[in-house]
């Protein structure tokens, strides 16, 4: 799938040919490059890497359009037909349904609970940072709209209510290990192709489809996470952060599709494809990770269809 994609980054030399290189090094790089800092000597070379990485970037997402090979056709233009689409993926999209979710319900215990939200919070690129990032210049009804998700993830002006430290509240009460070292290249590969769609703006409406995926499909998810985490003995304080998104964001995903996808897609239908296509790297990244964790949990019973299958499914 990236096997065209070649790019030089501190004197290394990368190309598809090792998926998880590359996305190790784009992940080393995304760690620190939204950091704010003051002026310094490099800040030459920075351009010259931020050029390299970007290429890289946009040859990976477009190698993965044309993995999951969405037809423009395929996707309905009309705007009340495309949120329909849309959300029928939160049942056939891909990686909807895996059976880890329920596992990490009923069955695991404590460590691969920990290890799972190791991979998890590690591979995390910050959904508040991305919608900031997201709607610059956007369109107003749908700006606002971000405006309120993202004011949502600021706990609305308060500390306790922010979302990222409910986390990470989570994180210090379990111990989690968070070393890059020890997260999975898919769930790196993940994190990646969120900050590229949202740090390129020739894919800033495939932004806008992964961040509508992410609100549609994650509530279910957590609350899995939620009930075995409350299995496992964790006090509900805790695990408020999962709890939280269980609810909240069935109300988020409920106003970006009609305050966001409904409003980009009736004033101009040519970004539905783009949104659609947005959406599907989200899911297929997410999938991916899936299949793999369910691998380190020796549990490998496998129901999930490719991305295309999935696809066609949502489209019958």
């Amino acid at each position: 799938m990236t096997s065209n994609i070649s790019f030089s980054l501190d004197g290394c030399e990368l190309d598809g040919s090792d998926v998880e290189r590359l996305h190790r090094v784009l992940g080393s790089y995304n760690r620190t490059r939204l950091q704010p800092s003051l002026p310094y000597v490099d800040s030459n070379d920075d351009v010259i890497r931020e050029s390299q990485v970007r290429q890289a970037e946009i040859a990976y997402i477009n190698a993965v359009r044309t993995e999951i090979n969405v037809s423009p056709k395929e996707v309905p233009q009309q705007a009340n037909a495309f949120v329909d689409w849309f959300e029928s993926l939160r049942a056939v999209g891909p990686g909807q349904g895996d059976p880890l979710f329920p596992w990490l319900e009923n069955s695991c215990n404590l460590e691969q609970m920990k290890w799972f939200l190791e991979q998890e919070v590690s591979g995390e690129a910050g959904f508040d940072d991305l919608v900031a990032l997201t709607q610059v210049k956007m369109p107003l009804r749908a700006k606002l709209e971000m405006a309120r998700n993202y004011w949502d993830e600021m706990g609305r002006g308060s500390p306790k209510g922010m979302h990222g430290p409910m986390l990470e509240n989570l994180t210090r009460h379990l111990e989690l290990k968070l070393s890059p070292q020890g997260v999975v290249h898919e769930a790196v590969a993940l994190g990646n192709a969120m900050i590229a769609l949202a740090q390129n703006r020739c894919f800033a409406f495939h932004s806008v489809g992964a961040l509508g995926a992410i609100e549609l499909t994650a509530p279910t998810r957590a609350g899995y996470v939620a009930r075995g985490l409350k299995r496992l003995g964790v006090p509900a304080a805790k695990l408020h952060y999962f709890a939280l998104h269980a609810v909240l964001d069935v109300k988020h995903a409920t106003a970006w599709n009609r305050e966001v996808l409904h409003t980009l897609v009736a004033e101009d239908p040519r970004r539905a494809h783009a949104i659609a296509e947005g959406a599907l790297i989200r899911l297929w990244h997410g999938q991916r990770c899936f299949i793999r964790y369910r691998s380190e949990f020796k549990y490998n019973r496998d129901n999930c269809a490719g991305p295309r299958r999935q696809l066609c499914a949502s489209l019958a």
